[in-house]
């Protein structure tokens, strides 16, 4: 019989099996872990001080926490463990050379994996401000992310032009392209690549999770005659910006004030051969002096009129908001990664975009639940609200549901 205020353990449980962190263990179930652990070929012995499951929730640990120093973190993760005296002297926290070396043997395949299996499209029909007339609004961009100033970072990333004249910036820079869903801000594309690959060119990778039913948005520094090409040939339709200097012929008039053109490839310009027809829409803001340029893959407009897609441009600031909740909110303001080499990077940039999926899948079911928009839920609260969880659970089984608490997952 254990003495009162001792818990006796489960036969053969583990450290493994007890490390939880709130939220997250739910968005991203131990039994998936496990999963893309195997499938990625990492899968270690679970006798071990850090086993792959375990680096795998330190890493989002570590992108939840961002700030606190590896131990500090790995405290972080067992908190509570303390109280079941039967862990007391079985388990000490890592120390930050361990650590280190578990993430190197982990690598970023697995963090990739788990966010290629759980990160979709989230918002439901009767999400507000999600879709516009059937459509769901996506909209893609791109960001750079400072990283620590070591030769290999510099090597693999490279680093960016200075901004006071000659030289180079302070730090290399890793860029990351990302389609997110506008009504919910859910980041569910992502890729990751050197400074010197364009934003248009890594789009590509993110193509084949556009869809038929989709509205993309972008800025003017995507417009390319095959990268618009290949966006429509997934069945998405497109609402791009372009820029004033690009040419486009009327070709036909229409009744709501906007008019069918032609784009050609550069190659084909002078004998405009292939051509794509598009449909342009041009307007103002009041009080701004700038003409807008629209071009759409939505040639009929009874099926979406040149005022309303106007109007609807606005919402592909949504994904700016996205990327700066991740960078400034869940990160810092100037924000510099912790990772010393390039695989550790795209590691760590994967673990971030998996914590901001989790909180935000939490913000989408508090907005549905009360009927308001996901816009109108504070992200910083709800992320603070998941920080409080992860000690306030770290004691309870990810396999074994605490006191009060529902399982999620068989």
């Amino acid at each position: 019989m254990p003495r009162a205020g001792q818990v006796k353990m489960p036969l053969g449980e583990r450290l493994s099996d007890r490390i939880a962190i709130g939220l997250l263990t739910s968005t991203f179930p131990p039994e998936l872990v496990d999963r893309v652990v195997a499938e990625t070929g990492r899968t270690q012995r679970r006798s071990r001080l850090l086993p792959a499951r375990v680096v795998v929730y330190y890493v989002l640990a570590m992108c939840l926490f961002f700030g606190q120093g590896y131990e500090e973190v790995a405290r972080l993760l067992t908190e509570g463990l303390g109280w079941v005296r039967g862990w007391r002297g079985s388990w000490q926290v890592p120390t930050t050379a361990a650590i280190t070396r578990a993430r190197v043997k982990l690598g970023p395949e697995p963090v990739k994996a788990l966010f290629a299996a759980v990160c979709r499209p989230m918002a439901a029909p009767t999400t507000a401000g999600a879709f516009y007339r059937g459509w769901r609004l996506v909209a893609v961009d791109g960001t750079t992310f400072d990283l620590p100033d070591t030769q290999s970072n510099v090597d693999f990333f490279g680093r960016p032009g200075s901004t006071r004249g000659s030289g180079k910036g302070a730090y290399p820079q890793a860029r990351v392209t990302a389609i997110a869903e506008c009504g919910t801000h859910a980041v569910f594309a992502a890729t990751t690549g050197p400074l010197s690959i364009h934003e248009t060119v890594m789009a590509r990778r993110l193509f084949p999770s556009l869809g038929t039913g989709m509205l993309l948005l972008a800025d003017r520094g995507f417009l390319g005659f095959d990268l618009w090409r290949e966006a429509a040939a997934t069945g998405a339709d497109l609402l791009w910006r372009v820029k004033s200097v690009a040419v486009l012929p009327v070709v036909e008039e229409l009744p709501d004030g906007s008019y069918l053109s032609r784009i050609f490839a550069a190659r084909d310009k002078n004998r405009h051969a292939d051509p794509i027809t598009v449909r342009v829409v041009e307007y103002t803001i009041p009080g701004q002096s700038t003409v807008y340029r629209l071009i759409t893959t939505i040639l009929d407009p009874t099926h979406a009129p040149a005022l309303e897609l106007a109007a609807l441009y606005a919402q592909r600031w949504e994904i700016e908001t996205s990327l700066d909740e991740l960078k400034t909110h869940q990160g810092q303001p100037g924000m510099v990664l912790r990772s010393q080499t390039p695989n550790g990077v795209e590691q760590e940039i994967y673990g971030f975009l998996l914590v901001h999926y989790a909180v935000r899948t939490l913000m989408h079911q508090a907005a549905e639940s009360t009927g308001v928009d996901p816009d109108r839920v504070s992200f910083t609260r709800t992320l603070r609200l998941v920080r409080r969880q992860v000690t306030a659970q770290a004691a309870f089984s990810p396999l074994t549901p605490g006191p009060g608490t529902t399982p999620r997952h068989p």
